[in-house]
């Protein structure tokens, strides 16, 4: 009985399990993260229109009534303008558009890192590269990501547990990964 292998595979050393192992972290991290600012801007960009969509309705309204001639003009008219300047003051403290853009900008950012480092695990480690150029471009990913996270705002509770939920039920997988 002959003992051989008819594949080409060859065994994986220690090291580049090794390698391979934090390159996975690395991209589970990046995975969480990403889908955590990109929920985080869907609120932002959602806040922005449930602020701004009813202060332009408002402002219209106001605008309206200070040339009505009933009675209880002034009275909602002024009414309606403290709304409107409650929600404006609002819009321009917390800057929803720009928290918007800025955690889709992070997203990206994350997910470019994560195809990166998933072709570094499942093909560039498979090759006959020695473990130290390995090791040194997964350094190279880790400091991009610590980079990141320095840079990047941080990912509120509620946006980290929506994107958990997702990735969990499927909203991160591919097609190929199932067959």
């Amino acid at each position: 009985m002959n003992s051989t292998t008819s594949t080409k595979e060859k065994e994986i050393s220690i090291t580049k399990e090794a390698i391979i192992k934090e390159a996975k972290r690395i991209e589970e991290n990046c995975l969480y993260t990403s889908k955590g600012h990109f929920a985080s801007s869907r609120f932002w960009s959602n806040f922005h229109l449930w602020i701004g969509v009813p202060t332009v309705l408002l402002a219209g309204i106001a605008g309206t009534l200070s040339f009505a001639s009933f009675t209880n003009h002034n009275l909602i008219s002024g009414i309606i303008s403290i709304i409107i300047v409650v929600l404006t003051s609002l819009t321009t403290f917390l800057n929803p558009k720009e928290r918007a853009d800025i955690h889709l900008s992070s997203g990206n950012n994350y997910d470019s890192l994560l195809s990166k480092i998933r072709i570094f695990w499942t093909i560039e480690c498979r090759r006959e590269e020695s473990d130290d150029i390995l090791t040194s471009k997964l350094k190279d990913f880790s400091y991009e990501r610590d980079r990141l996270n320095r840079d990047c705002p941080q990912v509120p509770k509620l946006a980290y547990l929506k994107a958990k939920k997702g990735i969990e039920a499927g909203e991160a997988s591919y097609v190929v990964d199932n067959n």
